[in-house]
């Protein structure tokens, strides 16, 4: 099988709107519905295990789920109600990210991408609607980890797909594709979220399902819009499949070679879920005092910055970076992702100033402010563009399984944010907050380092 790059939509003359392919209005509608029926479920989940499904009573009417405990328990040792809940919360949120990998390897072997993507839009769909089931609570997860793993890695891989090779409108359209995620992380919980806890947890599950359906609707009606798939490419042209290329294995070890900065990006970055919610509750005047509105901010309301601030950015960002391309100034992918870790650091050096300012007592709002700011600002700049950087560089008869194995970083990120989080409590928090930028500048140098020979992989 030859490694030929994705070959673009636009250039069999395809419609354009907005300055990109049609195609990607689709794919960002459809990713969209699809964060807003998971950032929805996501929201729920642990209320819902601990205020009722783990409850006595409850507990035993749901198939399979005594077996899940004693299984954790052997690990663990004995779990009441909430580190029960926590327990299946992790492993729940950690299968998610490791699934993509072998829906990867489905589409790159086996089905393609676009039966993939509907496959897995269906198996979450009936997750979600399984979910309003006492007793099938397992079954549901079951499909949504499965329909996740189908639907994720494939749906990125066809925004890759819709430009040729060394468009420069790639890094531009992954920035698009982000806010559709970012958009439907921000509206779910309040939709989902008040359905569930004011009307009853399953009227919640059902909007996520009906999200889901709107999303696989969308995709349906969009196929005609879409790159075909590289595998019937490939089935087309009757070829046969080779060893890997000298040039294919140096890409994948590139990519692999960011692997490890990555994950050290996301172990600073999920610190906003941890301990930044944590300095909220604890160390932070959340008092306001404006013309509008007086009183006191939620904590929970600081969760809300990082997703409204993507979708306010990004129109921003991407005006930057088209100015810089016009002027022959555009960062590189791996210089702009290198810039995305130092964003982390600077967000916690705010953080560390903060907390020295504050000098043991309570730091105004909006130190968390200017961190979100910051943060944001890094991310934009390194998850989306991570993402445009894996349908460059990965062979195309690989693309979908080095996807999923791009988004296992955040796997492995999330279990070592949770153990430098655990270091919360024993430091002080200047020192902590200083600990956290440091490992995010190791990451910065480790993608600084890597910019000039992923460059010449590129250019290859």
């Amino acid at each position: 099988m030859t490694a030929s790059a994705p070959t673009a939509a636009a250039d069999a003359a395809e419609p354009q709107m907005f300055g990109h392919p049609r195609g990607l209005v689709f794919l960002f509608t459809t990713e969209m519905w699809e964060r807003f029926s998971y950032y929805g479920m996501r929201a729920l989940l642990v209320l819902y295990m601990v205020k009722y499904l783990l409850q006595p009573g409850a507990v035993d009417g749901v198939v399979g789920l005594v077996t899940l405990k004693q299984g954790l328990e052997a690990v663990f040792g004995p779990l009441d109600v909430q580190p029960l809940a926590s327990q299946i919360y992790g492993l729940y949120t950690a299968l998610v990210y490791l699934t993509p990998i072998l829906g990867g390897l489905l589409a790159d072997r086996v089905l393609g991408q676009r039966r993939t993507v509907i496959i897995g839009a269906a198996l979450m769909a009936a997750g979600h609607f399984l979910m309003a089931t006492q007793s099938m609570f397992l079954l549901a997860l079951l499909l949504l980890i499965l329909g996740n793993g189908a639907f994720k890695p494939n749906i990125s891989t066809q925004v890759g797909g819709l430009y040729a090779p060394g468009d420069p409108r790639r890094d531009r359209a992954f920035s698009i594709f982000y806010v559709g995620i970012n958009l439907g992380a921000f509206f779910s919980p309040l939709v989902c979220g008040t359905l569930g806890e004011m009307y009853g947890w399953h009227y919640g599950f059902t909007a996520a399902g009906i999200g889901m359906v709107a999303g696989l609707a969308i995709y349906l009606s969009a196929l005609h819009t879409l790159p075909p798939d590289e595998l019937q490419k490939a089935r087309r042209r009757k070829t046969v499949r080779e060893p890997l290329s000298a040039d294919e294995r140096r890409a994948i070890a590139g990519l692999l070679v960011l692997f490890v900065p990555t994950i050290l990006f996301w172990a600073t970055y999920e610190q906003q879920g941890n301990t930044i919610a944590l300095w909220a509750d604890e160390s932070t005047d959340r008092t306001i005092d404006l013309l509008v509105w007086q009183g006191t901010i939620p904590v929970t309301w600081f969760q809300a910055f990082n997703p409204f601030m993507i979708f306010a950015f990004t129109p921003f960002v991407m005006a930057l970076w088209r100015r810089q391309a016009q002027r022959g100034r555009e960062p590189s992918t791996v210089t702009k992702m290198a810039l995305g870790c130092a964003g982390i650091v600077v967000a916690n050096l705010i953080m560390a100033a903060g907390a020295w300012t504050a000098g043991g007592g309570k730091a105004s709002w909006l130190w968390l402010f200017a961190y979100f700011v910051v943060l944001t600002s890094g991310e934009l700049y390194l998850s989306p563009v991570g993402l445009s950087l894996v349908t460059k560089l990965a062979p195309a008869r690989l693309v979908s399984m080095l996807m999923g194995v791009w988004l296992a970083a955040s796997f492995v990120g999330n279990f070592l944010a949770g153990w430098l989080g655990s270091f919360w409590s024993g430091m002080e928090k200047q020192q902590f907050f200083l600990m956290i930028a440091a490992v995010a500048g190791v990451a910065a140098l480790a993608m600084a380092a890597s910019s000039r020979p992923l460059a010449r992989l590129l250019k290859a």
